[in-house]
């Protein structure tokens, strides 16, 4: 089973959007998903809660522990000030983890800090789990998405892609759906944003 965490230790920063898009995005290629929601406000488990039958199955877990070996994929969506031992023991079941990134200085801020934590790890040092990041909320070409190329220029990290601000994700999640279970008319532009996340996300 491969892990994915969405962290990030600022709250609002879109971890619950991706985590369900992600998980979303997975279910759609036929992959068995489990999604452990471990934030306080337990939107994640809420978004699936309401999640049509006939959509492409997502597991929920309520354990790290429980029947993880029968799924291909878990998508670990944290809590605002993963630290310490928690943030530890999450990076033991992570083989990669994704950051997003909110359009202001302070998020900007407090996700170096959390970078600068990562890149001490020992298993991120050794290569064992990979980072992405990813800009929400953002254009290519703006004042934000400049802000963030030029504060990751020194870590050697790839932007795995940049998501506009948009009522598609919104109205999405109300179903309980991923931008991967709506017709691709009415997603077209944000689905073309995901492509290198993709890609990414396939590579071992």
């Amino acid at each position: 089973m491969k892990t994915i965490l969405i962290a990030n230790p600022k709250g609002g920063s879109g971890k619950t959007t991706l985590s369900v898009n992600i998980a979303g995005f997975l279910a759609n290629r036929g992959q068995r998903v489990a999604l452990l929601d471990l934030d306080r406000q337990q939107s994640a488990s809420l978004w699936l809660a309401m999640r049509p039958d006939n959509l492409p199955p997502i597991r929920t877990l309520e354990s790290k522990k429980e029947e993880a070996h029968r799924n291909d994929w878990l998508v670990i969506d944290s809590p605002a000030g993963l630290h310490g031992k928690n943030l530890a023991h999450a990076l033991k079941l992570a083989s990669k983890i994704i950051v997003p990134v909110a359009p202001s200085l302070f998020d900007l801020q407090a996700s170096r800090d959390f970078l600068q934590i990562l890149a001490e790890e020992k298993k991120v040092r050794n290569s064992k789990c990979h980072i992405g990041i990813v800009g929400m909320r953002m254009e290519m070409r703006t004042k934000a998405a400049w802000a963030l190329e030029h504060f990751l220029a020194t870590l050697d990290l790839p932007i795995l892609a940049y998501l506009r601000e948009t009522q598609v994700y919104v109205n999405a999640a109300f179903e309980g759906k991923s931008l991967f279970d709506l017709a691709p008319y009415l997603a077209e532009r944000e689905l073309e944003q995901w492509a290198f996340l993709q890609d990414w996300l396939d590579k071992d």
